[in-house]
Parts: structure tokens; C-alpha cells; sequence
């Protein structure tokens, strides 16, 4: 078992005790002038010499701050809780649980849908330059955009995980806190979502999972204080009463029908599958006989979208570590004799072994790893199969800056990215980049 023992201290620095490591300002309250967006939902400001992260604000606002948290002698976070001059693209909250000390879902509901894509592209700019090492005058950082998804910005969350309170009522929780905003509602969540969770309690729970599918049938499960799944019901759309599950919930995006599993892991955004498949397709450029490599394939959308275009002579391997996925990617592939599902964990010593039993390298990467990315040892694996496109879905910008990072380190370029408004009033941006051979 690896040592997990916290390194020491140096000589002659005593650790501080927790609650004066920071500059004692939690509960103060002062002026800012705020500046740039920053990754994670808040704007960089300054006060004392102290950087200020604040939410609930804009770029080139005044605002009184009160200080939320103050735990590092270089920065302390903190709530505008008044809007002293308003930015232009400031609008009223449509949910009425949103706000300082509210409820945490989201960050951006008093922000106007269009400057809340120009913030998420300047945020994912600002990362592919200060951890992707980007030139900031590169064309690829300059034309960067986040696009906009169909359906607006309100009801387009089809899963989610609600928690639940010691009373057994639903909600989500404050901010970095444990406590829980109990709701009646949450607009950005598919409404009949919303109300299988929220219009009912939910004792001895911890959270909720709920999830609704193509066909309107809308799946809940019930998870343990520690997580763990308990019971799932199903509310197939017209009827009153819920059920078993009978079977895998279903999905639609590009042109077909796809199995998940009830509450898995899919796209939120209704149209973000869609979205994502085409960019996807667009940079992989998949031509008969080609071998696609998809890791963290989940239910094998992008290795199934991609298939038909190595055709027969191709081969197209979805690497996915989890069981349930495993099988639904099975299922999703089963009339696609070019494709196949290996189970297994995308890590650098499951990847070496991959690639070794794969035999020959692949054309086209398609990797579209969880929220921390795919990490330095297996950016530069990859970078060393020679594939002529990388296709890298990211769901964090800074994970994305840093892979890039990797693979510049072994002779990889970031030829292209587009950005995604796949979480409207979040600061969640999802990004797809394309990344190909530095000598291309």
C-alpha cells in the first residue's frame, strides 16, 4: 500500500493552526473593484494586497463583498452581497434560491446567457495560456468561441443528484458546504426531473439521483449517506405510479437510439451529445480502415458514431472501466462488427498494456476523460502512438491546459478547440480540442 502520510515540515515552521492560516477576515465586508473572470465561477479582485475571489459578480463591477471563507495567507473568498455599479450584462436571478448564501448549483444566474459564453471562452483562453503554455496571440486561443446548445438556458439539466437533509427533504447544497438548501424547485433541471425528486421526502437517504431519457421516462435513485446506490424507481411518461426499472434508460444523439444505464453517465445537456458527436467526427476525420482508439468510452457514443466511417476494414477498440457502461457499450455496438468494448482503467500502466495487445497503433484518438483529465503519463503515451488526430473532450479547462501542456512536451500541437455551452447559468463549459503530430 502506497505511503499516504502527509511530507514534513520543514525545520523551524511551525504549521499555523487551521483557523489563522488565512488574514482573519471571514465575516468582513468591504468594497472592490472587480476584475477578470477566473476559472470556477467567481471574479478576481484585490483588496490590502490580498486577492478576493467573489461570486455573484462581473468584470469591471463595484460591489460590498462579505469575506465567505479565509483560510490562505494569499487569498480569501468571498459573496458580492451589494451591486454597487452593474456591468452591462448583469440581469435578474430567474431561480429565487440563487445567491449569496443560497443555494450553490449555480453560478452565473444573474449573468445574460450571451455574456456567459464570452466569460466560459475568455476562462478556457486564460487556462490554455497560463497551464496550456499557449502564446496568447496564437489564432487557436484568439478564435476561440463557446457556442450556444438549443433549448435555452433553463430546464435543459436531465440529470442530476439532489441531496437530502436528516429530515429527509431534498435540495442542493450551499456553497463549499455541507448544509442543505432544501427546494420546491430548481429551474435549470428538466421539470418532471425536478418534481420526482423534489415533491416528495426522502428518509434515511443521502442524495438522489434522478435522471429522465428520450422517451420521457424518468428514473431515480436512492443513494446512502456514503453513496451507495439503494433502490431505483422508474416513472414511465403518462403514468402515475413508479416502478422497477425493466431495463436501460434510452438516449438519442447522432441520427440513432443508445441504451445507458438509468441514472448513468450521459451528457446533461439534451443537445450536448449531438453537439459533441459532430465536433468530434468533424476533427477525428475517420477514413475506411482506420483503428480509433476511444478511452473513458462510457456507452460508446463517439466509438459508435465513428465507426461506420472506418468501415469494414477498420477497427474502432472503447475502452471503459466501469461494468454497467461496459455492457451498455455492448449493446450500443453489437451491429458493428468493426467495433469492440475492452473493459478496463485508462492509467499508464492499463494503457501500456493496451496498446501492446492492440498490436498495430492507432490513426485517431478519441479520449473524453473525467473531470481531473487524462494526466501527464498518459498525454505523453499517447503522444508516443504517432496517431495523426487526438481528439480531446474535456470538461474542465484546466485539465485541458495541462494535457495540452503534455502533449507539447512530446511533440504534440493544439491545432483547434470549440467550445460548448453545455451548463447554462454554471460556469461549466465543455471543450473539444484537436491536437495532432507537431511536424503536421
Amino acid at each position: 500500500m502506497a505511503d499516504r502520510r502527509r511530507p514534513g515540515r520543514r525545520a523551524g515552521r511551525p504549521a499555523l493552526p487551521r483557523a489563522d492560516r488565512g488574514g482573519g477576515w471571514t465575516g468582513r465586508e468591504f468594497e472592490v473593484e472587480v476584475g477578470p473572470v477566473a476559472h470556477g465561477g467567481h471574479c478576481v479582485a484585490r483588496h490590502e494586497g490580498r486577492v478576493v475571489f467573489v461570486r455573484h459578480t462581473l468584470p469591471g463591477e463595484r460591489v460590498r463583498v462579505r469575506v465567505t471563507e479565509d483560510r490562505h495567507p494569499g487569498f480569501c473568498r468571498a459573496d458580492a452581497v451589494e451591486v454597487l455599479t452593474a456591468a452591462p450584462g448583469r440581469v435578474g436571478r430567474p431561480c429565487p434560491y440563487s445567491g449569496p448564501g443560497k443555494c450553490g448549483g449555480c453560478d452565473w444566474q444573474h449573468v445574460d446567457p450571451a455574456e456567459q459564453h464570452r466569460l466560459k471562452a475568455a476562462v478556457v483562453r486564460e487556462q490554455l495560456v497560463r497551464l496550456g503554455k499557449l502564446d496568447a496571440d496564437d489564432p487557436v486561443v484568439t478564435g476561440l468561441a463557446v457556442e450556444e446548445l438549443p433549448g435555452g438556458a433553463l430546464r435543459w439539466r436531465s440529470r442530476a443528484r439532489f441531496a437530502v437533509d436528516r429530515a429527509g427533504a431534498p435540495g442542493l447544497r450551499r456553497h463549499r458546504s455541507h448544509d442543505v438548501v432544501v427546494l420546491d424547485d430548481c429551474p435549470i433541471t428538466v421539470e418532471p426531473a425536478a418534481r420526482a425528486v423534489l415533491s416528495r421526502r426522502w428518509a434515511g437517504a443521502g442524495a438522489v439521483d434522478v435522471s429522465i431519457d428520450s422517451t420521457g421516462a424518468v428514473t431515480t435513485t436512492r443513494l446512502d449517506r456514503r453513496g451507495r446506490p439503494q433502490h431505483s424507481e422508474v416513472l414511465q411518461a403518462g403514468e402515475e405510479l413508479p416502478r422497477e426499472p425493466a431495463g436501460r434508460a434510452e438516449r438519442r444523439a447522432g441520427g440513432r437510439d443508445w441504451e445507458v444505464e438509468g441514472t448513468g453517465f450521459w451528457q446533461v445537456h439534451p443537445a450536448a451529445a449531438d453537439a459533441l458527436v459532430t465536433a468530434v467526427a468533424s476533427f477525428a476525420a475517420v477514413g475506411a480502415g482506420d483503428t480509433v482508439l476511444d478511452l473513458y468510452a462510457g456507452a460508446g457514443l463517439f466509438g459508435g458514431a465513428l465507426a461506420p466511417a472506418a468501415g469494414e476494414d477498420g477497427r474502432v477498440v472503447c475502452v471503459e472501466s466501469d461494468p454497467g457502461a461496459c455492457a451498455a457499450a455492448d449493446a450500443n455496438l453489437a451491429h458493428l462488427p468493426q467495433a469492440e468494448v475492452w473493459q478496463g482503467e485508462v492509467d499508464a500502466e492499463g494503457l501500456a498494456e493496451l496498446l501492446a495487445e492492440l498490436g498495430t497503433p492507432p490513426d485517431v484518438v478519441v479520449l473524453d476523460p473525467p473531470r481531473a483529465g487524462a494526466g501527464r503519463a498518459v498525454s505523453r503515451l499517447l503522444a508516443g502512438t504517432g496517431a495523426r488526430a487526438v481528439v480531446y473532450v474535456a470538461c474542465d479547462p484546466a485539465a485541458l491546459g495541462r494535457d495540452v501542456a503534455a502533449f507539447a512536451e512530446a511533440g504534440y500541437r493544439l491545432a483547434a478547440v470549440r467550445g460548448f455551452d453545455a451548463f447554462p447559468m454554471t460556469a461549466h463549459v465543455e471543450s473539444v480540442a484537436l491536437l495532432v503530430p507537431a511536424s503536421s
